[in-house]
């Protein structure tokens, strides 16, 4: 772990769901949510970029196909100016009130696309992190499957935004990174195969679940 991610906050009540595309994040987080709903807790779910309406205007500016792309610096900064309204007006006011906040993605996601995929100074993202976010999930669902897997999933799903539309390297560069990642972070990441039948990978999340509940004791 670096100095960087050490100084972040890693509320015991957020959890993040990673993966690549076609990954079945929003089943799970369904899951999730219910088993939390079930013990009597509140839960607030949100997604990245969006959830919030400014943040849901700049993941449009992201992931439109059409119109003027943008530059892999300029996606990062935008990633990060959505997750900053996210962090200040959603997820710090929910976890305050003792909430639960499961989120559809997370910083993660920018150390993977926008760095390792992108190519983006990892340095800098570290610095963003810290200094305009300052917190991290205290766990992780990382729903590994593989590419063609993934693909063959979401083909049916209409046109694909912009970043749907990159290629089969791109996203082996995402898997491998989001595993290296998972490997690096071991200590908050759970890593789920996403290639089973969906409610036996909704089953094992909620496995993961139930031993972080136990493990806050």
């Amino acid at each position: 772990m670096t100095a960087a991610a050490s100084a972040l906050g890693r509320p015991a009540r957020f959890i993040s769901l990673e993966g690549g595309e076609g990954a079945g994040k929003s089943t799970v987080l369904a899951a999730l949510r219910a088993a939390l709903e079930a013990r009597g807790e509140t839960v607030v779910c949100t997604r990245e970029p969006g959830g919030t309406p400014l943040a849901e205007r700049i993941r449009g500016l992201l992931l439109q196909a059409d119109g003027d792309a943008p530059t892999p610096p300029a996606e990062l900064l935008l990633m990060f100016a959505a997750r900053a309204q996210l962090v200040s007006t959603v997820i710090a006011p929910a976890l305050a009130r003792g909430d639960w906040v499961l989120s559809d993605r997370f910083t993660d996601a920018s150390h993977v696309y926008q760095g390792a995929a992108r190519g983006g100074d990892a340095a800098l993202i570290e610095t963003l992190e810290r200094r305009v976010v300052g917190i991290e999930p205290a766990m992780t669902l990382l729903l590994d499957v593989p590419v063609a897997v993934g693909r063959a999933r979401i083909a049916g799903r209409g046109a694909p935004d912009r970043i749907e539309a990159e290629h089969d390297a791109f996203f082996d560069t995402v898997r491998g990174a989001y595993l290296a990642r998972a490997t690096q972070h071991a200590e908050r990441f759970r890593v789920v195969d996403a290639s089973r039948p969906a409610d036996e990978v909704a089953e094992a999340a909620v496995a993961h679940l139930r031993a972080h509940l136990e493990a806050m004791g």
